[in-house]
């Protein structure tokens, strides 16, 4: 399949928010959790403005893209091992001894990834992916990290990632929500 990856602009917001709904939808979740997850699921001018964005691109119009975030808004909670959490600073220190960042020292996160259910399955997920990863090594980093889906998992395993650990999140109606955090070295 044919397409042209583009860069995304504060304009495509609406029809990137689009893509992200529909995408998640895909994998069949509750019409609740989706609209739980709706502000966190919402691309914003702002988001785009303040991220480094890529789209697929066919016939003009936009049908998958990636986002590359420099550092989460926030601290994520302690990862799981072995259901034995390691505070952050720890995994830090040992992330560094065994993989010495060459850029500022800020981590860089693939943070969204998605296509549209039409369109999965036909290498567009795989192209956008590759090209996050070379966009990062030319950004200086040596660690592109993951907080993946549960059921993109699997895709991002094919893609080299490795899990390193679980960031949990609020329970969904008495089920926990426990998203892999995966990394892939660059």
């Amino acid at each position: 399949m044919s397409f042209d990856i583009l860069r995304g602009t504060p304009e495509h917001a609406s029809v990137l928010t689009d893509i992200t709904i529909a995408a998640k939808r895909h994998w069949n979740y509750p019409e609740k959790w989706m609209e739980q997850w709706l502000p966190e699921l919402t691309i914003s001018s702002e988001y785009i403005s303040e991220n480094e964005i890529w789209m697929a691109v066919r016939d003009k119009k936009p049908v998958a893209y990636y986002s590359l975030q420099t550092s989460r808004h926030c601290e994520p909670p302690p990862l799981f091992f072995g259901g034995e959490a390691i505070p952050n600073t720890a995994m830090r220190l040992v992330r560094r001894e065994e993989h010495p960042p060459r850029n500022d020292g800020s981590n860089l996160w693939l943070d969204n990834l998605w296509v549209l259910p039409e369109y999965m399955g036909q290498g567009i997920g795989k192209q956008l992916f590759q090209h996050a990863l070379e966009r990062s090594r030319l950004r200086g980093v040596s660690i592109l990290k993951i907080e993946a889906d549960p059921n993109a998992q699997g895709f991002y395993e094919k893609m080299g990632a490795r899990k390193v650990g679980e960031h949990h999140h609020a329970e969904m109606d008495g089920q926990p929500r426990i998203l892999p955090v995966m990394e892939i070295d660059l």
